[in-house]
Formats: structure tokens, C-alpha cells, sequence
């Protein structure tokens, strides 16, 4: 589709001379269906003046509300989409919800009656579309240490029979081929490939997984090529100062990874373990263990500028209640949690004063997607926003009743108070409730709108050059597995993170976000594998065929601990997204199982395909050289 997306910087043909290791590859990344909880669903009811009213799931009520008023033949204004709580979504339900939502609205106009439509398990498999599968094909050049000198990558993507949002997915694979690795000399290429499938879309990751892998492929080729620690020629090309410019020309202000590095190297005993693993495989006949340490660089912004950006409403009642509102929509991810505690912060309540509304795009218009990890960044800000305006007016009524200058007010446990009381003056506090009372008395506004920009967003598509990012999230992970030469099957054994989410909104949420994203990446790389049939529909339509992680996948040891002293400056609260970056430190199961499957004796390649499921696995150690019995 469209012409090739293009970044290149530096001399290839001088970076491959200098290199001591010239290596070449291809990677193949699969598909991978949402499986989110509840399936796709809209309910649209016919109201007065008409107007109609969608109930959908959906991760995008704006264009849900926009695409409903087309088919409609109507104005946006007599289409108002509400969002409740959703059962997942992980980017399956920011764009493909409008198809449901569209044919309920057809139907309800036809009848003029409510329309209900819910796909079951089957036919939601059988007809969205999953996580896009990558052909990669690359050339690396490194030096005797390890130091990689030149990449060069064109991927392919498969998206199906329509584009979607497969442009913009693509631009973010290329984006994080370098994951967090400095490359002197590249030449990044990228297209979209129309295909007789379902038309795939985004999924958790939104293409960053599928560029890492690639890098990563390579990196472990040329450890194992160079009889070198993986672990260590990771470190050998990290961002660092003099080092800091990506593919892109973006800098990267001071890289966090090789402090988050050596940390999870410490606090794993990567080292020690590595030791004690070499030395079991080495008298172990059939069952190899393996370890890895992976690295993640994720860049936090859409690409796309005009969508960073949020709106919110807030309401204060007269008893010190608030109601919230904001355009981000709640599926699992915690992110009404997360807002409700800005709110807080700011409005210096407690968390049971405040409720979060239903989305609905007459309360805040023009919502942007909430994907792209940015739903607390974005409507975070919104909020705080409103809650400031509306602490300002608040600040003013206070210090007329406590005798003192607004500046001199602080919120706080539910009371303001001065810290510069004049002696003959009232008491020094007052509570919320009467706060917002008196506020009402004096005739002055308890209800605001908030805004937010995301500055400094920008990059030419055609000249390859620019800042696509705000920030960027880093981590990782030290993941060991425990490998059957016989039959193929491995589990994991340990997963100890170190994670960055800078100053953390809610831990215990991220915390989670950690772990599940983790997880889900290693089904995605393991055990999960869309099958189709020749004319393209698709066979695994449910848990029967299609096996995605469950509780007991999870290691016993499974440690995750989010990096200390690591404010980001210009974000709600010094806080980092959190939803997607850590799905791309389950590709160090890759890693681990190409450790265990050298384990066995011979000197073939280690060529191991994804998913890495159990026949994949046998493949790749009878070509290293089947295990002994």
C-alpha cells in the first residue's frame, strides 16, 4: 500500500566494512487475537428530536459517535455515544467497534426501535482483525565486542483486506527498530501488505513489539556468533550521553536504560544464575534451562499530532461531592482509578467524594482514542486542569472566610486551611462541603472544563525526521525458562522487572499493568497462533483452538519493582504511561529458550520460528542436535 516509509542516517557500506560480523536474517512475528473478556457489543436507541443513543464498547466514542452520524445521514450533534466499563479491549476495540455499532444504529433507524448486537465468542474471532503479523527481513554489522555498527530492515506487514489503521502501525514498528540501542548507520523500510484476511488493527504495542523483535533477533545472533553474554552486548549499545539521537533524529535526554539495567541485574543474580545455569545444562541430558536479559525503549505519544490531546469536565455539588468527566474510556487498565486520584490531589479531597461518569461525547466532545498508553498523561492533565480552575475560584471564597490572602490556601483532607491567619481572624479551616456551600452563596462557578496538549509533537513522513515522542518509557526484564528437548514444551521459571513509570499515579496499578502486559506478550510469542484456511477465514475461534496464558503460566517467582527517583518532568504528577511498554520485555522468553535449545549438544544454528509453541521448539533443537536419552 502507498509508497515505502523510509529512515536512514549514516554511511551502510563504511559500517559494514569496519564490522568484524556481518550478519543476515529473517524474522517472522505472528498475529495475535485481543481475547479481551467481553466481545464486541453496541446498543443504540432511538430518542426524541432524532437522536440517537449508542451504548458501545468501544476504546474511541468520537468516532463511534462520527461514523454513526454518516451512516446515519445526520448531524454528530443527534448521535451521543456512551462508554461504560469495558471487559478489555488491548486496541481491538479502537477502530473495529464502530462496525457494530454502525449496523445497530442502521437497524434502530430502520425500526425506530432499541437494536442490541453482540457478537459470541466465534464470531468475534472469526471476523475482526488481530495484531499484525511482520516479515522482516535484515542485515547487521558488529564489531569484535559486540558494538552493532549497522542495521538495515525491510518489513513487511500483513493488513489484511483494508487499511485501518495499518499506516500508523507500521510507522511505530519502524520507530522502535532500534528499541533502546544507538545505531550509527541504518536504513529502515516499511510497507503494508493487502491480504485476504480479516482487516488487522491495533493491538497492545500498536507495532512497537514487532520492530523490537527484530533487533533483538539480531543482537542474539551475533552474541551467539561472537561467543558473548546477549546480556552484554545489550549493554554495549545503549543510549547514553554522545549516543542519544534516535533513527528519527529525536535526542534522548538522558537514557535511563543502563541504570535500570544493572539493577535488574543485581537484584536477579543474573550473573550468579547464568553460572548455575551453564553448569546444570552442562550435565542435564533432555531438560536445558535458559536465561535472558531484555531491554525496552518505548516511545509515549500518537504519532499522529493532532490526537494528543483531551478534554474533561468537573463538577463540584454543594455538599463537596464531585463529578468527573473525562473522554478516556475505562477497560480494565485503571485508568478511572488513576484520575480519580488527580482529582484528589488537586481538589485536596478524599477519593470517596469523587465519581467518575459514564464517556459519553456530550460531555466531552472530540475525544481522542484511549490507546496509545497516553489515557492517564492525556485526560489526567484535562482534569487537573478543570480541578485547578475550579480550586482557584475555591482559594478566593476561602480566604474571605478565613481572613487571609488566596495564595496563603491549601486543600487538604477535605478541609482548606490558611497558614498566615490574621490573630483576630476566624478559624483557620473550613471544611470542603462548607467550602463548596458558601462558594454557592457568593455565586461563584463550581463547574469547569480542563484541557490539555501534548507539546512539541511533530515528525515529516517524507524526510524520515522528528519528534514523534513527548517521553519515552523505559524497562527490563531478566526472564528464565525451563525447556523439554523431548517434546518441546517449556515454562517459565522466573521474571524479575525493573520498570520505569515515573513518579507512580497508583503503584498497585501499575504494578498490574507490569504483570499482565508481561504475560499477555508471552502468549503472544509462545502459546497463542491464529490459524486460517486457504481462502482466508479464520479456524481458531475460541479457547478450544486458540490457547491464550492463564494463571498457571505465571512463574513462582514473578518480582516486579518500579524504578525509584524517576520523576519525568512536563507529565500529570512526574508519572510515565504504563500500558504497553512492558509488553515488549516478554520478548526475553525468546532469548531464554534460544540460551536452553544452545544447551543441547551440536553446532547447528539456532533457528527458532514464532510462535515459539512446542512444535517450533522441537524444530529448532533437532536442528542444534537432538538431546541424548
Amino acid at each position: 500500500h502507498g509508497t515505502p516509509h523510509v529512515i536512514a542516517r549514516g554511511d551502510l557500506a563504511l559500517a559494514y566494512a569496519a564490522s568484524s560480523v556481518v550478519l543476515t536474517g529473517e524474522t517472522y512475528t505472528p498475529g495475535q487475537d485481543h481475547f479481551y473478556l467481553e466481545t464486541h457489543c453496541a446498543v443504540v436507541i432511538p430518542e426524541e428530536a432524532g437522536t440517537m443513543r449508542v451504548i458501545s464498547s468501544t476504546q474511541h466514542p468520537t468516532e463511534v459517535q462520527k461514523l454513526v452520524a454518516v451512516a446515519l445521514g445526520i448531524g454528530a450533534h443527534r448521535v451521543v455515544c456512551e462508554v461504560p466499563r469495558m471487559g478489555g479491549g488491548f486496541g481491538g476495540k479502537e477502530s473495529q467497534a464502530s462496525n457494530i455499532a454502525c449496523l445497530a444504529a442502521v437497524g434502530a433507524h430502520a425500526t425506530g426501535r432499541p437494536v442490541k448486537l453482540w457478537l459470541d465468542r466465534g464470531q468475534d474471532m472469526g471476523s475482526t482483525g488481530k495484531r499484525h503479523p511482520f516479515f522482516s527481513i535484515w542485515k547487521a554489522g558488529f564489531g569484535s565486542d559486540g558494538a552493532l555498527l549497522a542495521l538495515e530492515a525491510s518489513l513487511v506487514s500483513d493488513g489484511g483486506f483494508s487499511l485501518d489503521l495499518s499506516g500508523a502501525i507500521l510507522d511505530r514498528a519502524l520507530f522502535h527498530l532500534d528499541n533502546a540501542y544507538f545505531v550509527p548507520a541504518l536504513r529502515f523500510e516499511g510497507r503494508v501488505a493487502r491480504t485476504n484476511l480479516p482487516s488487522n488493527t491495533a493491538f497492545r504495542g500498536f507495532g512497537g513489539p514487532q520492530g523490537i523483535v527484530v533487533v533483538e533477533h539480531a543482537l542474539e545472533k551475533a552474541a551467539e556468533a561472537l561467543g558473548l553474554d546477549p546480556a552484554d552486548v545489550r549493554r554495549r549499545n545503549y543510549y547514553r550521553p554522545q549516543a542519544d539521537r534516535a533513527p528519527y533524529g529525536q535526542v534522548i535526554p538522558a537514557p535511563r536504560i543502563e541504570a535500570i539495567h544493572d539493577r535488574v541485574v543485581a537484584t536477579s543474580d543474573y550473573v550468579a544464575r547464568r553460572t548455575a545455569i551453564e553448569a546444570f545444562n552442562a550435565v542435564s541430558p533432555w531438560i536445558k534451562r535458559g536465561i535472558a536479559l531484555q531491554p525496552v525503549k518505548f516511545g509515549i505519544s500518537f504519532t499522529n499530532a493532532p490526537l494528543n490531546q483531551a478534554g474533561a469536565l468537573v463538577h463540584v455539588y454543594t455538599d463537596g461531592s464531585v463529578l468527573l468527566s473525562h473522554g478516556g474510556t475505562e477497560m480494565g487498565q485503571g485508568l478511572h482509578t488513576k484520575v480519580i486520584a488527580v482529582a484528589c490531589d488537586a481538589l485536596g479531597v478524599s477519593a470517596a467524594r469523587v465519581r467518575v461518569s459514564t464517556t459519553s461525547t456530550d460531555k466531552v466532545p472530540n475525544t481522542s482514542a484511549t490507546a496509545a498508553s497516553s489515557g492517564s498523561d492525556l485526560n489526567g492533565a484535562a482534569v487537573r486542569d478543570a480541578c485547578d480552575r475550579i480550586r482557584e475560584r475555591l482559594a478566593v471564597v476561602a480566604a474571605d472566610k478565613l481572613a487571609c490572602r488566596p495564595e496563603d490556601v491549601s486543600f487538604g483532607g477535605d478541609f482548606a486551611s490558611c497558614s498566615r491567619t490574621s490573630l483576630a481572624g476566624p478559624a483557620a479551616e473550613i471544611s470542603f462541603a462548607d467550602l463548596a456551600k458558601a462558594a454557592w452563596l457568593a455565586q461563584v462557578s463550581l463547574s469547569s472544563t480542563g484541557f490539555y496538549r501534548t507539546p512539541g509533537i511533530g515528525y515529516d513522513r517524507e524526510k524520515g525526521q522528528g519528534t514523534p515522542f513527548f517521553y519515552y518509557a523505559w524497562g527490563a526484564a531478566v526472564v528464565e525458562v525451563a525447556l523439554n528437548g523431548l517434546t518441546g514444551e517449556h515454562r517459565l521459571t522466573a521474571v524479575d522487572i525493573v520498570h520505569d513509570v515515573g513518579d507512580s499515579l497508583v503503584p498497585s496499578i501499575d504494578i498490574g499493568q507490569v504483570e499482565g502486559a508481561f504475560v499477555q506478550g508471552w502468549g503472544w510469542l509462545t502459546i497463542e497462533d491464529v490459524l486460517y484456511r486457504p481462502d482466508g477465514a479464520v479456524l481458531t475461534r475460541g479457547p478450544s483452538t486458540y490457547k491464550i496464558p492463564t494463571a498457571g503460566d505465571v512463574p513462582e517467582r514473578f518480582h516486579v519493582e518500579l524504578l525509584a527517583n524517576a520523576t519525568q518532568p512536563g507529565t500529570i504528577g512526574g508519572s510515565k504511561a504504563v500500558g504497553e511498554p512492558p509488553f515488549m520485555l516478554a520478548i526475553g522468553v525468546v532469548g531464554a529458550l534460544r540460551h536452553a535449545i544452545a544447551g543441547f549438544q551440536g553446532s547447528g544454528p539456532i533457528d527458532l520460528a514464532l510462535p515459539a509453541h512446542p512444535e517450533h521448539v522441537l524444530d529448532a533443537v533437532h536442528r542444534r542436535g537432538r538431546p541424548r536419552v
